[in-house]
């Protein structure tokens, strides 16, 4: 009766027309507007000045358990004067995320203590490649 049993149900439930299935995209005219709170796409904040918030301590990629979050931290007395980056000592000169293995929990923005790092509530994160979906900022 194992597999003779499903098949029934999936037979007795072939024709009927499911009520509750929405497609996306045609809901109330298109996307739902979304919590301010949603945790979607990461952003790296900068100052009114346009220097960089992060100064690449590394502590978002500590912080993420799924490991996607890549930073490589850099000196600001390594470029030449006047080239300054970010107003401290050090800047993040490599800022990698991977949207594949992200879970999207934001440790990484409770852990940034400069607050360089923030989540938009952005939730359709979709792409062709998987190379793109490994965003450098």
């Amino acid at each position: 009766m194992g597999y003779l049993g499903g098949f029934l149900v999936t037979l007795r439930q072939r024709g009927r027309k499911n009520r509750t299935t929405r497609e996306y995209a045609k809901n109330e005219g298109g996307k739902r507007d979304k919590p301010v709170r949603l945790h979607g796409r990461h952003v790296l904040n900068r100052y009114e000045d346009g220097m960089e918030k992060c100064i690449g301590c590394e502590l978002c990629a500590w912080a993420c358990p799924a490991d996607a979050i890549y930073v490589e931290g850099a000196d600001n007395a390594d470029l030449p004067d006047g080239a300054h980056v970010s107003p401290g000592a050090r800047y993040g000169r490599v800022y990698q995320i991977n949207y594949l293995r992200c879970i999207f929990r934001g440790l990484c923005i409770e852990a940034c203590p400069t607050r360089a790092l923030t989540m938009t509530n952005e939730y359709a994160l979709a792409g062709p490649t998987r190379a793109g979906m490994v965003v450098v900022q």
